[in-house]
């Protein structure tokens, strides 16, 4: 069972993760209006008369340092140099049945620097005082108005790529023209049996169900690991938001889903170009501060207690993600922040 909403009430016996057929059942967001207006989600430049403009030190971000989906932005706004314009709080990696908390004394956690809540959850009753759903991260929050733009990752990274570049740091689009049609087909190409396939492994509740789901997933490494034998990055030859979606599922692989959601085929080490991929994202400029492995091993390990009811924490495996790769034998268009 996982915690959710109904009616505004918060309830700890409404939502199970598989459907009927041993499937994993994920639940649509939300809230999903765009900051800038909705033709920056297909690059265009924002509105200044949108519902909600851009503006700096407008926005927050609540994001958990263990989920890969919040994860996603926390990547975005480093490589898009953002972190003076786009604030961030981050939850405690475990989840009991009060949900996301914020815990200032733990490690690598804040307090709710916007609004002093004590749980995540707060927040999406404030913004809709009936909502119905589960309380996920990320969270795009608007401290003018006081209420949830988005809780979308792929479309907050959208938004922090393409609404906020005249305020980025960095000159690194990644989202670029010529590339866009590409970029959205791997996103979704990657999203089923990937970024999600993980997850339907590790919460199947049926053998075949789980069978089906890791045969995805390890068709699809298998091929974007040929993909990556001739090209740098997964659209051609300059990181883009696909490389952001598919690094923060593989950064996890080997230490959570291979063992705690059973998807133990191969490890991504055993991968030549996936893990020397893996390595040079890892490696680009602000992108090892994003990644918390104390609080990524944690949280899976002890808040899936029906997958690992002991809630021991494994410890390997050791990986070096600062080793030196390989890719520097493919070309590459980097920009220049990236290039350093």
């Amino acid at each position: 069972m996982v915690n959710m909403f109904v009616d505004g009430e918060w309830r700890t016996d409404t939502y199970e993760f598989a459907d009927a057929d041993g499937e994993f059942d994920r639940q649509e967001t939300t809230f999903r209006n765009w900051v800038g207006g909705e033709q920056v989600r297909e690059g265009e430049d924002p509105d200044p008369d949108a519902e909600f403009p851009v503006e700096d030190g407008r926005y927050h971000l609540y994001v958990s340092l263990a989920c890969p989906w919040a994860h996603r932005t926390l990547v975005t706004r480093a490589l898009k140099g953002l972190e003076d314009v786009v604030s961030v709080d981050v939850v405690d990696p475990y989840r009991d049945e009060g949900g996301w908390q914020f815990t200032p004394e733990k490690a690598g956690c804040t307090a709710d620097s916007v609004n002093g809540f004590d749980y995540l959850r707060e927040a999406y009753v404030e913004a809709d005082p009936n909502y119905t759903g589960r309380v996920t991260v990320p969270v795009l929050w608007d401290k003018e108005e006081g209420t949830i733009v988005n809780n979308e990752s792929e479309e907050v990274m959208r938004m922090l790529d393409v609404a906020f570049d005249d305020l980025a740091d960095h000159d690194v689009d990644l989202y670029p023209e010529g590339y866009r049609e590409e970029v959205d087909r791997i996103i979704d190409a990657i999203y089923d049996p990937i970024n999600n396939g993980v997850y339907r492994a590790g919460f199947a509740g049926k053998q075949e169900a789980y069978e089906t789901a890791v045969g995805d997933l390890f068709s699809a490494l298998d091929r974007w690991e040929e993909v990556l034998a001739d090209q740098r990055f997964l659209a051609g030859d300059r990181p883009t938001e696909a490389d952001v979606a598919m690094f923060t599922t593989l950064v996890r692989f080997d230490h959570v889903y291979h063992t705690h959601f059973k998807c133990n085929v191969r490890k991504i080490a055993e991968y030549p170009n996936l893990w020397n991929y893996l390595l040079e994202l890892y490696q680009l400029p602000g992108v090892a501060e994003t990644v918390n492995m104390d609080h990524i091993t944690e949280h899976y390990y002890t808040t899936h207690t029906d997958i690992n009811p002991t809630q021991i924490v494994a410890v390997g495996p050791d990986h070096d993600f600062r080793t030196d790769h390989d890719r520097d034998r493919l070309p590459a268009d980097l920009p220049d922040h990236l290039a350093d």
